[in-house]
């Protein structure tokens, strides 16, 4: 993953989710792009997150993509910033105090063992009927999470029992590519 995108690729993409997130806030609009980075270009899934004073403010993305990168980024930026079910929609004062975080995914993976996680590179996603929850690689690492713990707070997210994960559940890891602006 680490490849995918040069350094100066993930400092244009952060560039261009935070004033993605300032236009949309501030006028409804979302800027237009154009870019000529390759990397950019790719069909990969992303989650944008946003932090406020080190708290998470809002953390929206997408497994997979029809489109480029950089256009799912501005999408999952907008819905980051004002579409997110556990906070208010983002409004002109908060564009004073944020910080971004990218993640950028490898498709996802179905696993037959928990022992196939790795934590700290492995996000998790759970499926039951028709609950579901995510947690980036990055979460685990955080909040100092072994394997156990990690699937636990999976399955509290996808709105299951925390032992869900040992019956009947789908599970898929995948890895990501994480940069931010701190």
């Amino acid at each position: 993953m680490a490849e995918l995108l040069t350094k100066k690729e993930q400092k244009e993409l952060l560039k261009i989710a935070r004033d993605t997130i300032v236009a949309y806030v501030a006028n409804g609009l979302i800027p237009p792009v154009e870019t000529s980075s390759k990397g950019l270009a790719c069909e990969n899934g992303c989650f944008v997150t946003i932090k406020q004073k080190q708290q998470l403010r809002g953390c929206i993305g997408n497994f997979v993509s029809d489109k480029p990168l950089f256009r799912l980024v501005q999408e999952m930026a907008v819905s980051a910033a004002t579409r997110d079910p556990r906070f208010y929609p983002m409004k002109r004062p908060d564009l004073d105090d944020f910080d971004l975080e990218i993640s950028v995914l490898s498709p996802l993976e179905k696993i037959t063992s928990v022992n196939q996680i790795q934590v700290g590179k492995h996000g998790l996603y759970i499926i039951k009927n028709s609950c579901r929850g995510v947690l980036l690689p990055q979460v685990a690492v955080e909040y100092g999470w072994d394997r156990e713990t990690f699937l636990k707070h999976t399955c509290i997210k996808a709105g299951l029992p925390e032992n869900a994960w040992q019956k009947e559940c789908d599970i898929y890891i995948f890895s990501a590519l994480v940069f931010g602006e701190q």
